[in-house]
């Protein structure tokens, strides 16, 4: 991911976005661009038009906290964009030996398992930039058995809504608006840490195998992702209709905890209820089926490692040779 060309590519995209008439500029028949011109954009901004026409051209490097604001305002960016506007900056003026590379988080403090385990409301998990689920309570398993069906650890969020579609596009009704939350938060993510190397690996594999993805990646939208509501469509429950609340451990950048819950007294409220008995009882059966899997391997172990075992000689034989 080049920094000149995502540079290039955001601002271009949030340029088109914006028409004259947002801004207080006339518009009329015969403009060839779909938004505004780069000469609209420079004036709004307080800028030359031959310096937004640099800084177009991916080239950030000694723009200033207030140019980057002024170009901000001019594209009407919202927070998350204007963030990301000034990742793509800070990345541009990183010297090679500063430049962040953020290690990734593979795993989770003990509290903060035992913090999830306790929440039994509604569905709960802690999640990374890349949307690799790296903890979760038995509630959200139940909330996304599909996924925890396959065998690859840790679960990724983005892999099952491209890559699973037959499955992902039946759990989510509006499968297109939680594809575009999946891949905003990727290019969010791409923004804040774009060293980070298993995120390269992942986008290169869901470009390569989706169509969706590409076209959504390629429009680099980006967002926060803070609260809001969920609708799923789960096999067992039905429809569950849930509002999320996300937040970051302070000790923790980069990950996000988020808890979903119902309104209480609501159809959905008993549906999770049913869920949270079905998945604890599976989850039990699967431990106990492991635990009397796990015994019979040890008898079958201390079986063969009698009949290896030299055999005494008996008294008949030693008589025999006296």
């Amino acid at each position: 991911m080049r920094n000149k060309d995502e540079v290039k590519d955001f601002l271009v995209s949030r340029r088109a976005r914006v028409t004259p008439d947002r801004v207080g500029l006339p518009g009329g028949p015969g403009r060839r661009v779909p938004g505004l011109r780069r000469a609209e954009v420079a004036m709004l901004a307080g800028v030359s038009v031959e310096y937004y026409a640099k800084l177009e051209r991916g080239d950030l490097v000694g723009a200033s906290d207030a140019v980057l604001e002024a170009i901000a305002e001019a594209l009407l960016l919202d927070d998350a964009e204007r963030e990301h506007l000034f990742d793509l900056a800070r990345e541009a003026n990183a010297s090679p030996v500063r430049r962040r590379r953020t290690a990734p988080h593979r795993s989770v403090r003990p509290g903060m398992q035992w913090a999830l385990d306790g929440f039994t409301a509604g569905p709960a998990f802690v999640r990374n930039g890349r949307m690799d689920v790296l903890a979760e309570n038995q509630l959200f398993r139940g909330l996304y058995q599909d996924a925890y069906a396959r065998p690859e650890r840790p679960v990724n969020l983005a892999r099952f809504t491209f890559l699973q579609q037959e499955q992902s596009r039946a759990f989510y009704p509006d499968w297109d608006g939680a594809a575009d939350i999946n891949v905003a938060i990727l290019r969010t993510e791409a923004g804040r840490n774009p060293h980070d190397a298993a995120l390269q690996q992942l986008v290169g594999e869901l470009s390569t195998v989706s169509e969706e993805f590409r076209a959504r990646w390629g429009a680099h939208d980006v967002r926060h992702h803070a609260h809001g509501a969920k609708f799923f469509r789960h096999p067992l429950v039905g429809d569950l209709h849930l509002v999320y609340e996300a937040m970051e451990p302070m000790t923790d950048p980069g990950l996000n905890l988020l808890v979903y819950t119902a309104e209480p007294g609501s159809g959905t409220e008993a549906s999770l209820r049913l869920l949270a008995s079905w998945i604890a009882t599976k989850e039990q059966d699967q431990q106990e089926q492991e635990q009397r899997g796990q015994q019979e391997q040890d008898r079958d172990g201390q079986q063969q490692e009698q009949e290896a075992a030299p055999q005494p000689v008996t008294d008949g034989r030693a008589r025999g040779q006296s």
